[in-house]
């Protein structure tokens, strides 16, 4: 039976969490994971500086006082015997607003996905539109079987993972995409507390996003779900060469 982790970065007791493990459920043995808070925006971190606890909320499913990166560290080296052994899939999610474009790096849901990669596992991010009312999950964690069964049989490449998107309503199909570029404009608020000393609330700021056909941006703008393959390389190979006469 294949063996399947789950994780997130809105914390173990969202809906969205659990709607993605049973969605999965008929695929493997699914394990949750997840952080006991939200994690949000708290991108690839690694807990070293303290302790961590994990703690069984109930059957197969686990809290870890940390992100999203530390329950994919702990769940494979504490709950998968014998000891060494790896789930054959990591799936993180379902994150409530999408993750697109450049927002891939301060994800943790992505972070879920992409810290699986790096252990040699295969990993699927999962995030669906923001709503203003109660979140229907129904048909990401559709979107995010149909995927899982694709990947599951034969894996992905080495060090690669899939970013999932899911727009609202019945998504038209499925778009193999990349990432959206963005003119990103910074909006930080600042505010003064009772003491006169001024405190600042980072906001999402404002994007205009770059046109282009294939981005996963347009996908889900076009009622598609976005699955684009990332990686953890950040190397600019076009810039190498040029980089490497300015040295000489």
């Amino acid at each position: 039976m294949k063996k399947i982790l789950v994780t997130n970065d809105d914390g173990v007791r969202s809906e969205g969490i659990h709607a993605l493990a049973q969605a999965l459920k008929h695929l493997g043995e699914v394990i949750v994971v997840g952080p006991q808070t939200e994690a949000s925006a708290i991108g690839h971190a690694l807990t070293l500086r303290r302790p961590l606890r994990m703690e069984l909320l109930e059957e197969g499913v686990y809290e870890v006082d940390g992100t999203p990166t530390d329950c994919v560290n702990i769940a494979i080296t504490q709950l998968y015997k014998p000891k060494g052994a790896l789930p054959d899939l990591v799936v993180s999610g379902i994150n409530k607003g999408y993750n697109l474009g450049d927002d891939v790096t301060y994800s943790g849901t992505v972070a879920g996905a992409l810290e699986a990669a790096l252990l040699g596992i295969p990993g699927i991010a999962v995030s669906q539109q923001r709503t203003l009312g109660a979140y229907d999950f129904r048909e990401a964690a559709s979107a995010a079987a149909r995927v899982a069964t694709l990947v599951l049989p034969q894996g992905l490449a080495p060090r690669t993972f899939l970013n999932v998107n899911v727009p609202s309503g019945q998504p038209k199909g499925m778009r193999a995409t990349f990432q959206a570029k963005r003119n990103h404009v910074t909006v930080v608020d600042v505010r003064i507390d009772p003491r006169d000393k001024p405190y600042y609330w980072i906001e999402e700021g404002e994007d205009s996003w770059e046109p282009h056909d294939q981005s996963d941006y347009q996908a889900v703008k076009d009622g598609y779900v976005s699955v684009t393959p990332l990686q953890p390389d950040l190397t600019a190979y076009d810039e190498i060469a040029a980089l490497q006469a300015l040295l000489d």
